[in-house]
């Protein structure tokens, strides 16, 4: 079966109250050619405003999977039981797959894409859906959540939060592209299309409802309509704030959260962001 019948099939069967007698089969195999980075939830499209598409087709297989999946016992060693869809255990890597999995809690869903050099450090989660590029470092207690599209050469450090969308179905997901530093303990969630070469500072949060101030090109970037929020190419993210414009809110001296752009990337930026090749 090939991509545009597996995709009509999909799109049938996502749509009926009643399911085929090879729906199983189907699903099995949609989710081993997502698993495998031969289809993904989100691609590069120049024609749109954001760079990327969402394939709703396969955010639509992966429901489908979940409706047909029965819970189950899944064992991994003696006193590892988990409870969870039949369909879809945890992600099988193996030694030849050239990703590095450092021990200590984990956890790889069956259906997400991991491509060779990819270094994942304990704990953290990588959830269906999600495509990571080669290269890339998944640090402490981060998350990819569920169809996140995450590039080359990106780092994800310590507890930064990539947030994941099944629905709605036609929804973009978080995207991160090539080469993109995102700083610790930092959330990105709601669609945000990060462009390549961006930092993220620690802490930042970013979201489709709070604007991103840009002082250097003194510019607000917010998502309107089906626009997401977009960071552009190389900008460096901090966090800020401003000033509630309300009397109660100067009275009170209240400011609320908003990412600021202070600069874009330069060589001495690229110093402080470079990763030793030793540490892949």
């Amino acid at each position: 079966m090939n991509k545009i019948e597996l995709q009509k099939r999909i799109e049938i069967e996502y749509s009926s109250r009643s399911l085929a007698s090879d729906t199983e089969k189907l699903v099995k195999t949609f989710l081993e050619l997502l698993d495998v980075g031969e289809i993904r939830a989100a691609e590069i499209d120049n024609t749109a405003d954001s760079g990327w598409r969402v394939n709703t087709w396969v955010k639509q297989g992966i429901l489908l999977a979940f409706r047909i999946g029965k819970v189950t016992e899944i064992r991994l060693g003696e006193n590892n039981i988990f409870f969870d869809k039949h369909n879809l255990p945890p992600k099988s890597i193996k030694i030849d797959s050239g990703i590095r999995l450092v021990p200590g809690g984990s956890s790889i869903r069956k259906g997400a894409f991991i491509a060779s050099g990819v270094v994942i450090m304990p704990p953290a989660y990588v959830n269906i859906g999600a495509y990571v590029d080669s290269e890339t470092m998944l640090d402490s207690h981060t998350l990819v959540g569920s169809c996140a599209q995450i590039g080359r050469h990106v780092h994800l450090s310590a507890g930064a939060q990539i947030g994941g969308v099944l629905e709605p179905v036609g929804a973009l997901p978080v995207i991160i592209e090539d080469d993109v530093m995102v700083g610790g303990n930092s959330g990105i969630y709601e669609g945000t299309v990060v462009k390549r070469r961006a930092v993220i500072g620690a802490g930042c949060i970013l979201t489709g409802s709070t604007p991103v101030y840009d002082l250097v090109r003194e510019a607000i970037y917010r998502k309107e309509g089906n626009k997401p929020l977009i960071i552009p190419e190389g900008a460096v993210v901090v966090p800020g704030s401003r000033k509630i414009s309300s009397e109660f809110g100067k009275l009170n001296g209240i400011s609320l959260y908003t990412p600021v752009i202070i600069k874009y990337r330069d060589e001495r930026t690229d110093a402080a962001t470079v990763l030793e090749s030793a540490l892949r």
